[in-house]
């Protein structure tokens, strides 16, 4: 029973499992595999020359022991630049992939002066991962692999400083 996400920034990531499916995700692309009653699988970059950069969390399911599933969708990078998209809800809200947890996954691309703003309900959390280029989150500057565990704060204020690319999760 786990939930995994799985957020391509370079390079490709290629998919096979039990239930049949099959496919390459590649940068912006992201896959939601349930694992739920068992599924075995394997993930492996099929690029010969080039290395694959991507980001997986494994979240615990709201429910354990249901039927497995994956989904997988392409998010153009486009679509994100200057701003948030949501790519994973527990409700596939705006198109994004369905997960069984009370976790919402944004993508964001910021360029330098660009500014995206969230807001967090009270008793909610939230994780960051900035992927590559930096970014000032309510005044905390954060470079690339940079992560921050974030607690007690209501609004999230992302500023770009150098082509940001990062993620961040809402969770209970």
């Amino acid at each position: 029973d786990m939930e995994i996400i799985s957020y391509v920034v370079d390079g490709a990531m290629e998919h096979k499992d039990s239930m049949g499916n099959g496919s390459q995700i590649r940068p912006g692309d992201v896959q939601v595999m349930s694992a739920g009653t068992g599924v075995t699988h394997s993930e492996f970059n099929p690029l010969d020359d080039s290395e694959t950069h991507l980001l997986q969390r494994w979240v615990l399911p709201a429910e354990r022991g249901t039927e497995p599933r994956w989904d997988q969708a392409e998010f153009p990078l486009e679509q994100r630049r200057g701003r948030m998209q949501r790519v994973v809800s527990p409700t596939g809200a705006d198109g994004s992939l369905t997960v069984g947890q009370d976790v919402t996954l944004w993508a964001g691309l910021l360029d330098a002066g660009d500014v995206a703003t969230a807001e967090l309900a009270p008793g909610r959390r939230a994780w960051l991962h900035v992927a590559r280029g930096s970014l000032v989150l309510n005044g905390v500057e954060f470079g690339p692999g940079d992560g921050a565990a974030i607690e007690d704060e209501t609004e999230l204020r992302f500023e770009g400083r150098d082509g940001a690319e990062f993620v961040w999760f809402d969770l209970p």
